[in-house]
């Protein structure tokens, strides 16, 4: 398989061709970035450690390299400046994702290709790349909710002694403020989350807290996340590579009826259950969830509506 990775000199972009040269499954990876020195300084620090690994092709490239590859990962994006507000940000993100569309676009693509958007507001950038990339169903994923899943595990591990691959609790909905935790099936190793020895609910909404606004911790602390992305990454990718149908928070654009539907809700991109194998986004799963959990979601749906509408004037992107 064949990844390339826009924005791939960054910290996100080289956080995630790091976790996917270590994973050794994609055969080759290719970095562009507007920064060509910085992501071919990239992908030589990462090649000269494939002997130690597999046997892999690292590379940086440009946006005609991408054509025959099999999963474009959209990592670029612009950070908020002093004092500016989220909507201006956001608008400004829309208009640099255009022309790196457009740029996808002119230079050609496979017509099966997968794009993986990383590219914050990740939802709104989801929506927007379905509607311009014309792609058939599936094929447009946004990383979601899935790093916020890998962040509320962690840190419930952390906090309660238990072993981190045995924590099973996802968010969904936003990749933002209104990210909805599913609480109804959380479990460590088989036992109910609130059976765990030590949990309370206070230190769950403690946790919670923390895995939301990690992303502003990480900014405060270190400039941004790089790491914890570049493996959430790897996740879709390598669940892409390997045909594993893996069950996983990722964004897509829902519909109003067949496999793209679930919990009413449509034309708006959220993270929801999702399965994903070799065709992209493969199958939408509604799995059961408490009432306040379902207004929870569908709230932060509306929450998206809401600035799609902004973004757009109400208009279809």
């Amino acid at each position: 398989m064949k990844v390339g990775i826009v924005g791939g000199g960054g910290i996100v972009g080289s956080s995630a061709g790091f976790a996917l040269s270590l994973g050794g499954i994609v055969h080759e990876i290719v970095l562009v970035d507007m920064n060509a020195d910085l992501a071919d300084g990239q992908a030589l620090d990462m090649l000269h450690g494939t002997a130690a690994i597999a046997d892999q092709v690292i590379r940086a490239g440009g946006y005609a390299d991408l054509a025959d590859a099999d999963v474009i990962c959209i990592t670029a994006g612009l950070r908020r400046k002093p004092d500016e507000s989220r909507l201006a940000l956001i608008n400004r993100n829309v208009e640099l994702f255009r022309s790196i569309l457009a740029t996808i676009q002119q230079a050609g693509h496979k017509p099966d290709c997968i794009v993986l958007v990383v590219s914050n507001p990740v939802d709104i950038l989801t929506y927007l790349a379905e509607k311009e990339l014309k792609l058939p169903k599936g094929k447009v994923i946004g990383l979601g909710t899935l790093l916020d899943t890998l962040r509320f595990r962690s840190l419930l591990a952390m906090n309660l002694g238990a072993p981190a691959t045995q924590v099973q609790a996802m968010i969904l909905g936003e990749h933002g403020d209104s990210m909805v935790p599913v609480w109804s099936s959380a479990s460590i190793a088989g036992l109910p989350l609130e059976k765990w020895p030590g949990y309370t609910p206070k230190l769950g909404a403690d946790v919670f807290q923390r895995a939301k606004t990690s992303g502003a911790e990480m900014i405060k602390k270190k400039t941004g996340a790089g790491f914890a992305v570049g493996v959430s990454i790897a996740e879709v990718i390598h669940a892409i590579a390997l045909d594993s149908k893996r069950v996983l928070p990722v964004s897509t654009v829902l519909s109003a009826s067949g496999p793209g539907a679930a919990y009413g809700l449509r034309d708006v991109a959220i993270s929801v259950p999702t399965q994903v194998g070799r065709g992209g986004a493969e199958k939408i799963l509604e799995i059961e969830i408490w009432p306040k959990e379902l207004q929870a979601l569908q709230r932060s749906a509306a929450v998206l509506q809401d600035t799609l509408a902004s973004v757009f004037g109400g208009k279809k992107a």
